[in-house]
């Protein structure tokens, strides 16, 4: 018996070897599928470089824009803008000055820092922060001098924090002092009488709903909030007299609440010379370069934390009522 191997099986039809045009076809197409892969393989690279270089270049000019020229010159002069409202959730928040006012004190190359102040004021407590931590870095690098440049205005919570700088400079029509401590509201009682309106106000303590803007404002009101007001006042005094020394000229408007213009505040002792941020780093500090450590958010970060800092405040207001503020 002979191998079925050797036998084919029956109705099969054997295939017959690729002829010459067959196989130069086959050849044709085996190498047109491997021209096309390595085209598409050097064109993969290319994006992936292309993806990588972008990459690159943009978190260049990311970290460009944060260190704003840093390293560029061995000495310079610091930079930190105070603009706005002074608040939690401002760009001239507490957190925000002090991340600035830290990094550029332990910046090697600032060998002066210019804090610019263009701020109507806000809270006591913020610019409270802000003063003490200027003292400390002051004491922590006696070596590294920081002077306040007022452009527009430094008023109330502004002028709070910046008395604790080595030197106040001012222009000519800068507006510097209003140096006193408010709490506003609005009185609805009548409003209320006229329109029918009856207030229900339940409370869990006898002095829960003090200041209630529904509700008529009693003497007791009135006597605490003042007392409070005052208190937060005589801070405010004695953080000015602490900062301005031997420099400030007390009248009996000093601490009013008034305000004046940049010569004036000069006169007063509540300024020391006029001048500009650039003027200030060429010929006070002796490092013209000037590089920018203000600390600023992203918009997506800032649209978040305002989103989550108003709800705060809205609930705070209607829970605790108005805070005391420095404006």
């Amino acid at each position: 018996m002979t191998n079925s191997d050797n036998h084919e099986r029956p109705g099969s039809v054997p295939e017959a070897p690729p002829t010459g045009w067959e196989r130069d076809l086959l050849q044709r197409l085996a190498f047109a599928s491997l021209t096309e892969q390595r085209r598409a393989r050097r064109w993969g690279i290319f994006f992936k470089l292309f993806f990588a270089l972008y990459l690159l270049f943009a978190l260049l000019l990311v970290l460009g824009a944060n260190l704003g020229g840093r390293g560029l010159a061995s000495r310079y002069t610091a930079l930190i803008e105070l603009d706005g409202t002074i608040a939690p959730d401002t760009e001239a928040s507490a957190d925000n000055v002090i991340a600035g006012l830290r990094s550029a004190f332990e910046d090697k190359s600032a060998i002066g820092i210019v804090v610019r102040a263009n701020s109507p004021g806000g809270s006591p407590v913020q610019s409270g922060y802000i003063y003490e931590e200027i003292k400390r870095l002051r004491a922590k690098h006696p070596a590294k001098p920081l002077y306040a440049v007022v452009t527009d205005v430094c008023a109330s919570g502004c002028y709070y924090a910046m008395v604790a700088a080595d030197k106040i400079f001012v222009d000519r029509a800068s507006v510097v002092g209003s140096i006193g401590v408010l709490m506003n509201g609005f009185g609805f009682v009548d409003t209320m009488k006229k329109v029918g309106v009856e207030r229900r106000l339940l409370t869990a303590g006898e002095h829960k709903g003090i200041l209630d803007p529904f509700s008529p404002l009693s003497s007791f009101d009135r006597r605490y909030a003042q007392k409070l007001l005052d208190r937060i006042h005589k801070q405010f005094i004695e953080r000015v007299r602490a900062g301005r020394g031997e420099h400030l000229k007390e009248t009996k408007e000093t601490f009013s609440g008034l305000f004046w213009s940049g010569e004036e505040a000069i006169q007063l002792g509540l300024a020391d010379d006029l001048g500009s941020a650039s003027y200030v780093a060429r010929e006070v500090i002796g490092a013209e370069d000037i590089v920018d450590f203000t600390q600023r958010e992203g918009v997506f970060e800032r649209v978040a934390r305002r989103i989550g800092s108003e709800a705060a405040r809205v609930l705070s207001q209607e829970v605790f009522g108005r805070a005391p503020s420095m404006k």
